[in-house]
């Protein structure tokens, strides 16, 4: 079966579905008033230097600073000799030729390298997430359809999933004949079959994009954006379509044109694959993907077997735990737990690249005691996250039957993009049971009962909580009310939340 990428644009909304053999595998999710800001470039203005977190706040003109890390601040010799003729103003001195090999040659702390007050040129290398403002890099990368332009590191790189080591060592010989000096360059993915030609016209490309960059830069005010990168669906095509999609459906007119247009730039032997969607039926209920796509937001997700997974995302780590749920197996427990884990495999790999779920994640398998099935189960999920294009690292199975890994993140993934905490809970997932609220007001009422005055106490609350006050707890009401003296009222009402309450004293 084919590889379809399927673009479905609105004003309001663009959704991208990659689809493999009929699976939604890949799903991308943009809205304009809640545009992306990965890889747009700013010029900043450093606010605060916090040397005990070796990292500075950079205000780039968004509501919350960016967060610039030690690692990720490029050290620049013009700014070093600016500051050293302030110092030389101040009645110190020094020399900017020395001082930059010395910075340069030695890990240094983040107040050698930056100052309160100081404009630097920075790139989004990570949307910001909850209360968390962008993470940014100095060291800026500009990405093109078989290259990542690299201007500020003297380095040639080439794409791990390029295997192949004549095809490494030609693609080598030829960014090294091409690039200028103390440039740096990274074939990507879908550069394996790139001729010198096409690796030529993209890096001719970059470095006149690199030009108007430091023009830009150069006059804009601070703070600003400089420049921004592709829309979603243009870096979408460019990322993913690969000879390796057999067609890209669009269902708009005018981003089906511009998505023709820009592949006939970049990719001109696949414009043949970019087809027009005229059907009456909306594309995403054509080709089955709305149903996928609503499935991809459940907490459980059952498995073939009968076994299920739980998917619960926290705000350190996502924690995935794997049961054995109806299946009960043929032979022996071993066999059935080993085949459970080995189904859960492939599906968290799949889940883990469709949700876009990054950062640390924990996968509890249920505990093997073959060392056989666990090395194959190890074994098994190295092998299904390969095709993954996010940067996956994974330990050993514990004695506890723990997996921990980690996957690249830099944008949210779908749940905290699609959906929002609950306002009652906040998040929490729970709300207080019946019998805690309705115990909750037995106390504020005793609590308040000598001061208020008045014979009735009318209490407003839920429904639920009505009826276990009227029922289960009738004994415990009664009780109260010789207690304080005061006649208790329960009133019922459907617009209260089921943790809400009002108490009022009537004479």
């Amino acid at each position: 079966m084919a590889t379809d990428l399927i673009i479905n644009a609105t004003s309001y909304e663009i959704r991208i579905a990659l689809v493999e053999h009929g699976n939604l595998v890949e799903f991308y999710n943009e809205r304009p008033t809640e545009k992306g800001l990965i890889s747009n470039i700013y010029r900043g203005r450093v606010r605060r230097v916090l040397p005990g977190m070796q990292a500075a706040f950079v205000d780039i003109g968004l509501d919350r600073t960016g967060f610039l890390y030690v690692d990720d601040v490029h050290i620049d010799k013009a700014d070093i000799e600016k500051k050293l003729l302030c110092d030389e103003e101040n009645g110190c001195c020094g020399n900017g030729d020395q001082e930059y090999q010395r910075r340069r040659g030695s890990g240094m702390n983040i107040e050698d390298l930056l100052w309160e007050g100081q404009d630097v040129l920075v790139q989004v290398c990570k949307e910001p997430m909850g209360t968390k403002g962008a993470r940014l890099t100095s060291q800026i990368t500009i990405p093109c359809r078989n290259l990542v332009f690299m201007p500020m590191t003297d380095h040639i790189g080439i794409s791990r999933k390029i295997e192949d080591e004549e095809v490494r060592e030609r693609l080598y010989n030829i960014i090294e004949d091409l690039r200028p000096a103390d440039m740096g360059f990274i074939v990507r993915t879908v550069g394996e079959i790139a001729t010198r030609e096409d690796l030529e016209g993209d890096m001719e490309f970059l470095l006149h994009v690199w030009s108007e960059i430091q023009d830009l830069a150069e006059k804009a005010s601070v703070p600003s954006l400089v420049y921004a990168d592709l829309d979603i669906i243009l870096r979408v095509v460019r990322d993913v379509f690969s000879p390796d999609v057999d067609r890209v459906v669009v269902d708009n007119m005018s981003t089906y044109v511009r998505v023709q247009n820009f592949v006939e730039t970049f990719a001109p032997r696949l414009k043949n694959k970019v087809h027009h969607y005229e059907g009456e039926q909306p594309i995403f209920d054509a080709y089955g993907i709305e149903m996928d796509v609503a499935r991809t937001m459940g907490k459980k997700i059952w498995l073939r077997c009968g076994g299920y997974i739980v998917i619960e995302p926290t705000e350190a780590l996502t924690v995935i735990d794997v049961n054995t749920g109806r299946y009960v197996g043929k032979t022996d427990l071993e066999e059935t737990i080993f085949k459970t884990n080995m189904e859960a495999v492939k599906e968290i790999a799949y889940q883990l690249r469709l949700r876009n779920i990054g950062g640390i994640i924990i996968i509890d398998f249920i505990d093997m005691e073959d060392e056989g099935h666990r090395e194959e189960v190890f074994r098994t999920i190295k092998e299904a996250t390969h095709i993954d294009k996010s940067r996956i690292n994974i330990l050993k199975l514990s004695e506890f039957g723990l997996i921990q890994m980690t996957r690249k993140r830099n944008r949210e993934d779908l749940t905290r993009m699609m959906y929002e905490a609950c306002p009652y809970c906040h998040g929490e997932g729970v709300v207080k049971s019946r019998r805690t609220i309705c115990y909750e007001i037995f106390r504020k009422i005793a609590r308040n009962a000598e001061n208020a005055g008045g014979e009735l106490v009318t209490v407003k609350v839920n429904p639920q909580v009505a009826a276990m006050m009227l029922n289960e707890e009738a004994t415990t009401i009664a009780n109260l009310e010789e207690e304080i003296k005061k006649k208790l009222s329960i009133v019922s009402a459907k617009s209260v939340h089921s943790e809400r309450y009002e108490i009022v004293w009537k004479a």
